[in-house]
């Protein structure tokens, strides 16, 4: 194996964990416009959902455009799923060192990736289904 293919391959893996990290913050969007708000005045701190607002008035902007943050985080969702399926045949290094770092970066992109596809669908329920339930 050359040292150029080790390289993009060590190149692709690294995209592949910058963009599930990337879906990571986008899909965290959708909690703070939708889930941080109901989970508050659902426990009765609606008096600290107030404060927050009054604080940090950049997250009245999240619950105005929640379809567009939920469209952006989706697409970024599907662009780090669909990476991630690339990158899953992909071989690693020859050397042992490289190639627990190639399996090590592929296991937390994954685990991250998850995390993110969570936190979207528990965002995208308290942002659309919830409320025709409640």
């Amino acid at each position: 194996m050359s040292h150029t293919s080790t390289n993009n391959e060590m190149s692709n893996l690294r995209k592949t964990k910058s963009l599930s990290f990337i879906s990571l913050f986008t899909s965290g969007g959708t909690l703070i416009c939708c889930a941080l708000p109901a989970a508050l005045v659902g426990l009765g701190a609606g008096a600290v959902m107030s404060s927050l607002v009054s604080n940090v008035p950049q997250l009245v902007w999240f619950s105005e455009h929640k379809f567009g943050v939920f469209i952006f985080a989706g697409a970024m969702l599907l662009l780090s799923g669909y990476l991630q399926w690339q990158a899953r045949g992909l071989p690693c290094p020859a050397d042992q060192e490289l190639a627990n770092v190639c399996i090590r970066t592929r296991k937390t992109s994954l685990r991250v990736y998850i995390a993110s596809v969570i936190i979207f669908l528990i965002g995208g329920f308290f942002a659309f289904i919830a409320p025709l339930i409640l």
